[in-house]
C-alpha cells in the first residue's frame, strides 16, 4: 500500500523577483481607464490597504510578505525531505502556456520522462534565463494514475510530451520555491494540469485583464470544471495512489483569490473574506463546504486558482485528514491571498 503526504503551497510569480517589484500587478491595475477616480490614489483605498502600501510603495511590506512565504516554503520542503517520496503529484493551473487554442482539457496528467525549464527573467537568484533545470518525471505512476481515474469514471486526458511550453509556471515555480535555497530538487514529479481559468483561459490568455479591448461575453470560453467535480477527482486520486506501491506527495500549487480577477474590487485587491471562509472550513475539516462551493462564486471572488485546492481538499477528505500545519497569508497590495498546508 502507498503512503501519502499532502501539501499546499503558492506559485506566486512576484516572489521570484525582487521586493521592489512585488507590487507591479497593482501598479498595472491602476492604469485601468475604467477605474473609479477615488481609487486612483491611495487616499481612496481602504485603510488597511493604505497601511500596507505605506510611504514606500509597499517595499517594507514586500520584505515581510516574502519572509512569511519563505518560512512556510521551508517548512513544506522539510516535510517533503523527511517523507522522502518516490514522486510528487502537483495540481496546478495552465495559464495559456502549454494548452492553447488547439486543445484545452479540463484536466491532464503529464506522463513525461523529464522536464527541462529555465528561471524567469530578473529573478531573485540572479540566474540567467538560459540556465536549465531538469526534473525527473514518473511515467509508470502517471500512467497508472490515469488508468485508475478512467476506471473510476473520470475521463482523464494524458500527455507524453509538451505542446508549447516545457513546464507551466504553476509547476516550475513550485519547484523553484521549494528549492528556494538551491539545495537541489531530487524528486520526480507528475504535473496534473487543471483548467482553472475556464471562461478566461483563451479569451484572457489566463492572465491580466486587457482594459483597452476587453472580451465581450460572447468571446469568453466554456467554463472550468466545477468545484464538486475537482473535489471528487482529488478524492479519487488519493484513493488510487493509496492502493499503489509508491510514497507520494499530493500537492496543490496556487494562490487563492486574485485581485486582477476580482471585478467587484475594481481588480485592485483580492476577496479576502471569501478566502478566509474557505480557510476556516479547511482548518476544521469541513470539506462539505468546499465540495458544495458554487462555481459562480469562484469567478465572482477571483478564486479561479482555488480549483487546484479543490483537488487537495478532496484528497484530504478521502484520507480522513485535517491539516497538521497551515497558514493563510492575506494581502491588499500583492495581488493574491496564499495558503500553505501540510497534512
Amino acid at each position: 500500500m502507498g503512503e501519502i503526504l499532502v501539501a499546499g503551497i503558492t506559485h506566486y510569480p512576484p516572489l521570484a523577483g525582487p521586493d521592489e517589484s512585488m507590487a507591479w500587478i497593482l501598479k498595472r491595475m491602476l492604469l485601468n481607464p475604467r477605474l473609479p477616480p477615488e481609487y486612483r490614489t491611495p487616499a481612496g483605498w481602504p485603510a488597511a490597504m493604505r497601511a500596507e502600501w505605506g510611504d514606500d510603495d509597499g517595499a517594507a511590506a514586500a520584505k515581510t510578505h516574502r519572509e512569511r512565504h519563505l518560512v512556510r516554503l521551508r517548512e513544506v520542503r522539510a516535510a517533503i525531505d523527511a517523507f522522502n517520496p518516490d514522486l510528487i503529484v502537483i495540481w496546478g493551473d495552465d495559464q495559456y502556456e502549454n494548452f492553447r487554442e488547439e486543445i484545452v482539457p479540463p484536466y491532464c496528467v503529464c506522463a513525461h520522462e523529464a522536464f527541462e525549464f529555465g528561471p524567469p527573467p530578473r529573478n531573485v537568484w540572479n540566474e540567467p534565463t538560459d540556465k536549465k533545470f531538469r526534473v525527473k518525471g514518473h511515467v509508470a505512476a502517471a500512467k497508472y494514475l490515469t488508468g485508475a481515474l478512467i476506471d473510476a469514471g473520470f475521463d482523464t486526458a494524458y500527455s507524453y510530451k509538451p505542446i508549447h511550453h516545457p513546464l507551466g509556471h504553476a509547476f516550475a515555480n513550485a519547484i523553484f520555491y521549494l528549492d528556494y535555497d538551491r539545495k537541489g530538487f531530487p524528486y520526480s514529479i507528475i504535473p496534473f494540469a487543471i483548467n482553472c481559468y475556464g471562461r478566461r483561459v483563451i479569451a484572457q490568455r489566463g492572465g491580466l485583464p486587457v482594459f483597452e479591448n476587453p472580451p465581450a461575453e460572447s468571446d469568453l470560453d466554456p467554463p472550468a470544471p466545477t468545484p464538486r467535480r475537482l473535489f471528487d477527482l482529488g478524492a479519487a486520486t488519493a484513493k488510487a495512489l493509496a492502493a499503489a506501491p509508491w510514497r507520494v506527495v499530493l500537492m496543490a500549487s496556487s494562490g487563492w483569490s486574485h485581485a486582477f480577477l476580482t471585478a467587484k474590487n475594481h481588480f485592485l485587491y483580492p476577496d479576502t473574506p471569501a478566502d478566509r471562509r474557505l480557510y476556516e472550513a479547511l482548518r476544521a475539516g469541513d470539506y462539505a463546504t468546499w465540495r458544495n462551493y458554487d462555481a459562480a462564486a469562484v469567478e465572482a471572488s477571483g478564486q479561479q486558482e482555488i480549483l487546484n485546492w479543490m483537488c487537495l481538499t478532496g484528497a484530504l477528505a478521502e484520507l480522513r485528514r485535517v491539516p497538521r500545519t497551515a497558514e493563510f497569508i492575506d494581502t491588499w497590495i500583492f495581488n493574491s491571498s496564499k495558503c500553505f498546508l501540510v497534512a
